[in-house]
Formats: C-alpha cells, sequence, structure tokens
C-alpha cells in the first residue's frame, strides 16, 4: 500500500516536472544581447562586411530569442545598444540579420516599435 502512494507521488512530481520545465528557462537579457552583437560594431560604425563572429553572433541571438517576450526583448536592448553607440551606421544596423542570412521580424533601429514586435 505504502509503495503504491509512492508511486502515485512520483507520477505526480514527474508530471510538475514536465509541465513546469519548459517555463523555467532564463528569459534572454540585455547582457546575453550585447555579447551576441558586440563583433558586430566594427562593421556597423563603417566595415566593409560583418565578420564571421559577428554573423555567428546575430544567428546565436536569433535562435535564443524564440518566444515573442524574448523577441521584443532582445528588440529593445538591440534599440537601446543603437542608440548608444556613437557612429553608428543605421542603414547596415538595419541591414545586418540580413547581411548575415537571418530574417528577424524588427529592424534594428533606435526608431523601432518593439512593442509590436511578435
Amino acid at each position: 500500500m505504502a509503495s503504491s502512494a509512492f508511486l502515485k507521488l512520483a507520477c505526480a512530481v514527474l508530471m510538475c516536472m514536465v509541465v513546469i520545465a519548459p517555463h523555467a528557462e532564463a528569459a534572454i537579457t540585455c547582457s546575453t544581447v550585447t555579447k551576441d552583437i558586440a563583433q558586430c560594431i566594427s562593421y556597423l560604425k563603417g566595415g566593409d562586411s560583418p565578420s564571421d563572429a559577428c554573423c555567428t553572433g546575430v544567428k546565436t541571438l536569433k535562435s535564443l530569442a524564440s518566444t515573442p517576450e524574448d523577441k521584443k526583448t532582445a528588440c529593445n536592448c538591440l534599440k537601446t545598444a543603437a542608440a548608444s553607440v556613437t557612429g553608428l551606421d543605421a542603414k547596415k544596423a538595419a541591414a545586418l540579420p540580413g547581411k548575415c542570412g537571418v530574417s528577424i521580424p524588427y529592424s534594428i533601429s533606435p526608431q523601432t516599435d518593439c512593442s509590436k514586435v511578435n
């Protein structure tokens, strides 16, 4: 009888872990965004083309920002970063994802309305 109760409790705990686990993952942070995009600064300030390290960071950022909330956070972080970097070429910033072969649902610009990102 005791083993039956233990088995039921173990199953209940396992079910809770399965349900909660996807929600327990940490959301994307601005430090993650900054780290992933840091290699792009020289290109965004006038370089000829984005480096392989830059594009790797852009692709990593795209894969990390998979939920609507993470996409909004990434957008806001990029928007803030774009506004704070002096000498940033706005056209290159907006075109950066495409140059790296990825598509994101917003433009990297200080004027982007991140509240509309899904």
